[in-house]
C-alpha cells in the first residue's frame, strides 16, 4: 500500500474520492448504508440473487483479499439486517479465486455469468481490475472493483462501479502533505505493473500541473532485489519520493531505500498499507509521511465503521486497510437490488448512480457520472516501531478536496 501505497502517494495518488453533494439521498433510498424496503423489481421474491466474488484468496495480494472478503461478510450482515436477503430475496455468493491473473479473473468470470449470475465483484489487483470491466459491458453484468486502485477504472463503462478508492484520491490526499510542489523534482518509486503505471500517470496528472519534474523508477513485480532500484532513485536526487507499492516485497523496499539513505536524503511519502506492515518500517517509520485510504479507527468511530469492526472481530477476522472495500461492496450490491431490481441490471445501474450513504469511513456518494467513489481520506504517521507501532490520524480529508477529475462513463 496502499498497499495499499496499496491494488501511495501510494496506491494511487490521492485519487479523488470527493463528490459534491454528499448529503443527499437518492430518492427512494432506505436509511444509509442499510437495506431497505423499495421494490426488487419483477420476478419471482423467492428467487436468490447470485453474486460472484472473484478475488484474489492466493497470490501476492492474497493479503489484501482476506481483507476484503471479511469486510464484504460483515457488510452483507449489516446491510441486511443479518438476514442475507435483500427485497425479500435470498442473496448467494460464490468465492473464486483469481490468483492476482486476469486470465483466471475472466475465466472464472465467464463461467459465473455464463451460469447466469447479474453481479460479480472483488478483483484485488489492477490489472484483473482491467480484463473484468470490458466482460461485464459486453455481458451487462453489475460489476463493482475493489481494491484495485487504478483510474481506469472509473467512467470504463455503464456497468462497472468501485467500492474502494483510486489513485488519484491517494495522490490529491499525498499532495495535502507536500505543500508547494513548483519546481520540486519527484521520483514515483513503483512496480512496473498496472497499479504502478496508474500511480505514475495519476502523479504526473496531479503534481505535474502544479510545477512539479515528475520522473519514475519502475521495478519488475518479481523483483525480490530491490537495492538497484533504490540506489537508482537516490542517484536521482528527488525532493520527493512517492513511493507506490503493493505486495509481499515490501519489507525489502523499505530495508532497501532505509540501507540506500534515501529516508534521510529525501523527503518520502507512502501510503499507509496493512497492519503487518508497520513493522517493517523499522525506526525509518519516523521517517516516512503517509497517506492512508483506511486503518481501523480512522473513520472516528462513526456508527457504519463500528458495525464493520464489530462483524469481523466477532467472526475471527482483523478489521484491516481493506475492509471497507468489501463492507462497501456488500452495501452497494444490497442497495441495487432493494431500490433496483434482482434481475434487471439496469435497474440496478441506475439505483447506483448518485447514490450518497454511511459507509464505514463516513459520508460517501457514488458520481453518477463515471461511478468514481467519492470519499474522505486520511493523512497519518506511525508511532513506535517493530510490533509496537501503530498510525496515528494527522488529518481527515473531506471528500471533496480529493475527488478525481469528473469523466462521462463510456456506454
Amino acid at each position: 500500500m496502499r498497499s495499499r501505497l496499496t491494488d501511495t502517494f501510494r496506491s494511487r495518488s490521492v485519487r479523488a474520492l470527493t463528490l459534491i453533494a454528499l448529503g443527499a439521498l437518492v430518492a427512494g433510498c432506505s436509511s444509509a448504508g442499510t437495506a431497505g424496503t423499495a421494490s426488487s423489481g419483477s420476478g419471482d421474491k423467492a428467487a436468490p440473487v447470485k453474486v460472484g466474488l472473484v478475488y484474489s484468496r492466493s497470490g501476492l495480494l492474497a493479503a489484501y483479499g482476506k481483507q476484503y472478503e471479511e469486510g464484504f461478510k460483515a457488510g452483507l450482515a449489516y446491510a441486511t439486517h443479518g438476514t442475507n436477503k435483500a427485497g425479500g430475496h435470498p442473496i448467494e455468493v460464490t468465492e473464486q479465486d483469481d490468483a492476482g491473473d486476469p486470465a483466471k479473473a475472466v475465466a472464472a468470470a465467464k463461467t459465473l455469468v455464463g451460469k447466469g449470475y447479474k453481479i460479480l465483484a472483488g478483483t484485488t489487483d489492477s490489472g484483473v481490475a482491467l480484463q473484468m470491466a470490458p466482460l461485464a459491458a459486453q455481458n451487462k453484468v453489475l460489476f463493482i472493483s475493489g481494491p484495485a486502485a487504478t483510474d481506469a477504472v472509473t467512467g470504463v463503462n455503464t456497468y462497472t462501479f468501485r467500492s474502494g478508492r483510486q489513485s488519484y484520491q491517494d495522490i490529491l490526499t499525498a499532495g495535502t502533505l507536500l505543500g508547494d510542489a513548483n519546481g520540486k523534482k519527484v521520483t514515483v518509486l513503483a512496480q512496473n505493473s498496472a497499479f504502478g503505471q496508474a500511480n505514475v500517470a495519476a502523479v504526473k496528472a496531479v503534481l505535474g500541473k502544479k510545477g512539479a519534474h515528475v520522473g519514475s523508477v519502475l521495478a519488475p513485480p518479481s523483483a525480490t532485489d530491490l537495492t538497484p532500484f533504490a540506489r537508482q532513485t537516490k542517484d536521482g536526487k528527488p525532493d520527493l519520493v512517492f513511493v507506490a507499492w503493493a505486495g509481499a516485497t515490501a519489507p525489502a523496499l523499505w530495508t532497501a531505500l532505509n540501507q540506500q539513505g534515501v529516508l534521510d536524503s529525501s523527503k518520502v511519502v507512502t501510503g499507509l498499507a496493512g497492519t503487518a506492515s508497520y513493522p517493517i518500517f523499522g525506526t525509518a517509520g519516523s521517517k516516512v509521511a503517509f497517506l492512508a485510504h483506511y486503518f481501523p479507527g480512522a473513520g472516528g468511530g462513526n456508527a457504519v465503521e463500528k458495525a464493520m469492526l464489530d462483524g469481523i472481530t466477532k467472526a475471527g477476522g482483523t478489521p484491516d486497510l481493506f475492509s471497507p472495500d468489501g463492507f462497501t461492496a456488500a452495501q452497494m450490491i444490497v442497495h441495487a437490488i432493494e431500490s433496483g431490481s434482482a434481475t434487471d441490471t439496469s435497474a440496478m445501474v441506475k439505483a447506483l448512480e448518485g447514490w450518497a450513504f454511511d459507509g464505514p469511513k463516513g459520508k460517501e456518494q457514488i458520481r453518477a457520472t463515471d461511478h468514481a467513489l467519492v470519499q474522505p481520506m486520511f493523512t497519518a504517521r506511525l508511532k513506535g516501531s517493530g510490533s509496537a507501532a501503530r498510525p496515528e490520524l494527522i488529518d481527515s480529508i473531506q471528500a471533496t478536496e480529493v475527488a478525481p477529475p469528473a469523466t462521462k462513463t463510456a456506454g
